[in-house]
């Protein structure tokens, strides 16, 4: 499914530092440890060294998404104590106008992050701490790419969740989103990607949950399954971890100002690994209890190669197949529009910006191996195709 909705171009990053995809595991996390980044958020104020030490970059800059104008600011992220427990806390507010409307975000400032599992405990709110209600206030927990150019083939988000407590987009609220891109086009609007929804409250504290493994994004809500997203929307390239609270627009907003809050008591994340929503409450913990309020082995740790993962295709089935082949001489010429499964060979030369269709990159023909179901994914552009060597 589509939704012609999208915050505007997002955010970037200062450092681009990305590490490749290999094979995942999808037992246990013991099955291999391929790093770990967990974050209990115990810093002082957005100002803390140790909070960009730790790799987190709180917004500065101005821009979307929403509303145009609206300020940006690192003093919008504080560092309170819920519940006995610190927590990374992101404030919003408006009066209404352009000037008087603050939104939050916090970012890693590294984009290295693609295939494992992602996961936060994050407390959504379903009205302001003051003023009126009614707002078109956006609350999330999403990774995300740059958009390299409009519809960018290598493109990659994962909004795990965007939580509009009183609607918006068009929609009546409350309503939870989970949408994976494959690309879109800001002027004039298009956007390719696929959703799943929930239409209840999730007023309260919820572990929100993203398995990106196989060629499926699989999302969780407190352990629930709330989504399976595959195909061509499977992420192609390193994101950044990030959370955001802003204001779709000012169209509902009734006078004063209203100030909301999004809390977030720790972040996950395990490379090459499919855990179980169980399993990330037990590493989560097991943190806890060494007293480990920061762990991050996901740099340090490099590649990890496991057993190779299984071929099966998505919820629909692949309609079409290429041909068997063995080397250059017999493999097919790669094409967009071909469903590919995993272990198929194709022979293709990379573009030279990430367009199939634009120019050839000169680094001459290669063979070509998909590691699971792709369609759409150019070889040499993605992390869906295996390089075997120039033919």
């Amino acid at each position: 499914m589509k939704i012609d909705r999208r915050k505007c171009a997002a955010v970037l990053v200062a450092a681009l530092a990305g590490v490749g995809a290999v094979a995942l595991s999808s037992s246990s996390a013991a099955a291999a440890d391929c790093g770990y980044l967990f974050d209990d958020f115990h810093y002082t104020s957005s100002a803390d060294p140790a909070l960009t030490a730790n790799g987190w970059t709180p917004r500065s800059y101005q821009g979307g998404p929403g509303v145009p104008g609206a300020n940006w600011s690192a003093n919008s992220i504080t560092f309170p104590t819920n519940g006995g427990q610190k927590v990374m806390q992101l404030t919003a507010s408006t009066d209404g106008t352009a000037a008087g409307t603050k939104h939050a975000e916090l970012y890693s400032t590294q984009k290295r992050y693609l295939e494992g599992t992602y996961a936060s405990r994050v407390r959504f709110t379903d009205t302001p701490v003051s003023g009126s209600d009614g707002d078109h206030i956006n609350q999330t927990f999403f990774t995300i790419s740059p958009l390299n150019g409009d519809l960018d083939p290598t493109y990659s988000e994962l909004d795990i969740s965007e939580y509009l407590p009183n609607g918006g987009w068009g929609e009546t609220g409350p309503i939870n989103y989970q949408t994976t891109w494959y690309t879109y086009r800001n002027e004039p609007w298009f956007a390719d990607n696929v959703h799943s929804s929930q239409r209840s409250s999730l007023d309260g504290w919820h572990d929100l949950v993203a398995t990106v493994a196989n060629g499926h994004v699989i999302y969780y809500i407190d352990g629930v399954q709330v989504g399976d997203h595959s195909g061509k929307f499977y992420p192609r390239q390193t994101m950044t971890i990030n959370w955001n609270l802003w204001f779709i627009d000012t169209a509902t907003h009734t006078g004063g100002l209203s100030t909301y809050i999004e809390q977030v008591d720790w972040v996950l994340f395990a490379k090459n690994q499919v855990l179980t929503p169980a399993q990330v409450g037990s590493r989560t913990a097991g943190y806890r209890t060494a007293g480990s309020t920061f762990v991050d082995t996901v740099a340090t740790t490099g590649g990890c190669t496991t057993t190779p993962p299984p071929t099966t295709p998505p919820t629909t089935p692949p309609t079409t197949t290429p041909p068997p082949a063995t080397s250059c001489s017999d493999s097919p010429n790669w094409a967009f529009s071909t469903v590919y499964t995993g272990g198929n060979l194709v022979k293709h030369e990379r573009s030279k910006f990430g367009d199939p269709s634009g120019p050839k990159s000169g680094d001459g023909v290669h063979l070509w191996r998909a590691r699971y179901w792709t369609q759409g994914s150019e070889p040499g552009w993605t992390e869906q195709w295996q390089d075997l060597g120039r033919c």
